[in-house]
């Protein structure tokens, strides 16, 4: 298990505020870093249908099998919670109760920083930085992590990185990203993100990418066709 940098403010944050929550994308170790963080605290995650359920049917009673609070897992999941828990911390007032994370997307942030504002620490969660993958005492080649990534699954499992990414932006397409906007043409969108990652660490060229995309669509109508 990889060493994060977050982890001691994380850990600092939990005595100063009731409520901790860190955001971030899917796959970024959110829940590796808490539960090691916080192995004392009951774990809850909302991506399970059964917890959900019985969380949404009865608020109150679901909160309340955790008088000193819990690790709640992929929050975004269940936002309706948020007010629970606001009233809560406010009705008990300790620090370090609450532990949230959730997959970083804007309704998301809004509703933490709406609902329990003045109550939370936000941190924002990355896949690993260089700094967290030398410090894992295996052999750092700066130009292998070019391509393997910073997730933390792909180093600890030896995945595939072709198909782990691969199958990352399918996830991210059909379900992340289908919450929060409206995107009719999902090929179309695959094409500008490559295109995007070709022109990393250049100035962006907004009439060239607007050109090649224009390209990738006809060529994929030519194909069809």
């Amino acid at each position: 298990m990889f060493s994060r940098d977050l982890t001691s403010s994380v850990v600092n944050a939990a005595r100063q505020y009731p409520i901790v929550t860190i955001l971030g994308p899917r796959q970024s170790g959110k829940t590796t870093l808490v539960r090691a963080a916080f192995p004392e605290k009951p774990y809850v995650s909302l991506e399970n249908p059964d917890v959900r359920s019985r969380a949404l049917a009865d608020p109150k009673a679901f909160l309340a099998q955790f008088a000193q609070g819990a690790i709640l897992d992929e929050v975004q999941r269940l936002p309706e919670l948020l007010s629970w828990i606001q009233g809560i911390v406010d009705e008990q007032n300790c620090s370090g109760q609450f532990i949230l994370t959730g997959s970083y997307q804007s309704e998301l942030k809004k509703g933490v920083g709406q609902t329990l504002a003045g109550r939370t620490a936000i941190f924002r969660l990355l896949p690993l930085s260089v700094n967290e993958l030398k410090g894992d005492n295996r052999c750092f080649s700066l130009w292998k992590n070019v391509f393997t990534g910073g997730f933390p699954r792909v180093h600890e499992q030896n995945l595939d990185p072709t198909l782990f990414y691969s199958s990352y932006l399918s996830t991210f397409l059909e379900r992340d990203l289908g919450a929060q906007v409206q995107v009719r043409d999902l090929n179309q969108f695959r094409d500008f993100l490559r295109l995007l990652a070709g022109r990393v660490g250049q100035l962006v060229n907004f009439t060239s990418l607007g050109n090649d995309l224009g390209a990738c669509l006809r060529m994929r109508v030519v194909a069809r066709a």
